[in-house]
């Protein structure tokens, strides 16, 4: 384990912390947050190889789920005081391919003392330009970025802080030595035939990366870092990382014969499994994409976590702006939108605590479905609310992590019609609270369902156990029959779930 440790300001500051659960390693920060400035006060990192836990049938091994979780356990320590809320933890590939992720998850969470987001593999290569663009001098140009990582690899071009082509390649250092260099034994052939392998994953992406063109290539993350400390201590003036220079590291690997019998001067002992996986990527992204000189540098991804959460700390959520580019794009009537996201963020904070739903990202799901419960009438207003289910659960969203993405699909799923009980189930006779979000989304739903810019009454709501009262104006409910129809057909709508609601006056 690495740690470096400096001492924290004196003045009044917050403290945030970014783990990253890599294929590799595991990768710990902690800053201290001031103003808006941030300044690292502690890194952990540990080499844990969850890669190679995934067997046959791609289910993470019991050995090395243990070993990740000892890790954590340590880690745990250092997160446990910091509030929720400035801590980030992601999963990247791994935990995207494990088939029983759904148990290991609990148990990092219970060693953390934090939640564990896995993140789609577009969001962490938005995550790693966003780490990298804060890492490196900015001259306004336009920038190639590699990350290889131990289960993926990502390709990102862009301009300062925004990332415009982004990709995320099933292909690690760590799954490439698994499957090239098995046995630990290095050949001319099979050095070849990693090179192919991580070639023909680049092949759909080659000619769009070639055609939008860049200023600059830079490198992130542990093996290109260590191919550059390796091409440190080569040579004396390194000029960065070249074809060529790459062509010499792969003869000194393939010399070697083994991974066991590498000496290569900068190279640490338990990078050297993994590093002629790493190699035959980075040499295959040279020759597809053409680059002449890559310059590697520290920032990465648990970076890009730190400073995406800073701005989650100062109301600069990258998710807001995610939410409005689907409103835009998708041409929701946003008046509409806006009126029934008051309306349910105005009956959320009558039982928020009656139905605990006192956590933040209650409000922040709850608003976001109500914004967005309309996308799939883009598609085909038949079943509107099914399309947007289907869209929200399969798209690549900024800021979101899977679950995050995966609870939204289900809240715009169940806003209307027959209530998805099968999704949003009852436990020990106790609703859901993803079905009390639900809940109140469709009751702001149905309030609003003439689409008036009339402001509505005063609706006051109550809830006990599984019984909802709500109540309005009695002269309001004689003006709107209809709506007063709509809160009676929505009650039985909800007897599914199972909820009593009761419409009185008030």
């Amino acid at each position: 384990m690495e740690t470096a440790t400096s001492n924290p300001p004196t003045t009044s500051s917050v403290q945030l912390a970014a783990l990253d659960l890599g294929s590799n390693s595991f990768h710990l920060l902690v800053a201290q947050e001031n103003n808006g400035r941030i300044q690292v006060i502690d890194r952990i990192k540990e080499m844990v190889r969850l890669a190679e836990g995934l067997e046959a049938k791609n289910r993470l091994s019991d050995e090395v789920a243990d070993r990740a979780l000892e890790c954590l356990e340590r880690f745990g320590q250092r997160l446990r005081d910091l509030h929720p809320q400035n801590v980030r933890v992601v999963g990247t590939n791994t935990l995207r391919k494990a088939r029983n992720s759904k148990g290991f998850l609990a148990k990092a969470e219970k060693a953390l003392g934090h939640k564990v987001d896995v993140i789609s593999g577009r969001e962490e290569a938005r995550l790693i330009f966003l780490g990298v663009s804060h890492a490196v001098e900015d001259h306004f140009d336009r920038r190639l970025v590699v990350d290889i990582g131990g289960g993926s690899t990502e390709l990102i071009v862009g301009a300062r802080f925004e990332p415009q082509l982004m990709q995320s390649l099933y292909i690690g250092c760590v799954g490439l030595s698994r499957a090239c260099f098995e046995d630990g034994r290095i050949r001319t052939g099979n050095f070849k035939a990693a090179i192919n392998q991580a070639r023909q994953e680049l092949e759909p992406l080659q000619l769009s990366y070639q055609e939008s063109g860049w200023d600059t290539a830079i490198g992130a993350s542990g093996t290109i870092l260590a191919i550059q400390d390796v091409l440190a201590e080569m040579d004396d003036q390194p000029v960065g990382i070249t074809l060529a220079s790459l062509e010499e590291i792969k003869k000194q690997l393939i010399k070697a014969r083994h991974v066991d019998k590498l000496d290569l001067p900068g190279l640490s002992r338990e990078r050297a499994a993994v590093f002629p996986g790493g190699v035959a990527i980075l040499c295959a992204i040279f020759e597809a994409l053409d680059i002449e000189t890559m310059h590697a540098t520290n920032g990465a991804l648990r970076e890009g976590l730190l400073h995406d959460l800073l701005g989650r700390v100062q109301d600069k959520d990258i998710r807001e702006n995610s939410v409005q580019d689907l409103m835009n794009r998708y041409r929701i009537d946003q008046s509409h939108a806006r009126r029934v996201r008051e309306t349910a963020l105005e009956l959320l904070a009558q039982v928020a605590v009656s139905w605990c739903l006192t956590q933040p990202n209650d409000k922040l799901l709850l608003g976001w479905a109500a914004q967005l419960h309309e996308i799939g009438i883009d598609i085909a207003h038949n079943q509107y609310h099914k399309h947007g289910d289907y869209l929200l659960r399969h798209m690549d969203l900024a800021g979101f992590s899977n679950l995050d993405q995966q609870q939204l699909a289900s809240l715009i799923r169940a806003h209307r019609r027959k209530f998805p009980t099968e999704e949003l189930s009852c436990v020990n006779g106790e609703i859901s609270p993803a079905a009390r979000l639900a809940t109140v989304l469709r009751l702001a739903v149905v309030l609003h369902r003439n689409r008036s810019s009339e402001h509505l009454p005063h609706v006051a709501i109550s809830v006990k156990n599984n019984k909802v009262k709500l109540a309005l104006p009695e002269a309001w409910l004689k003006k709107h029959p209809l709506t007063r129809l709509d809160l009676q057909q929505e009650a039985e709508y909800l007897a599914a779930v199972p909820l009593k609601v009761e419409i009185c006056k008030s």
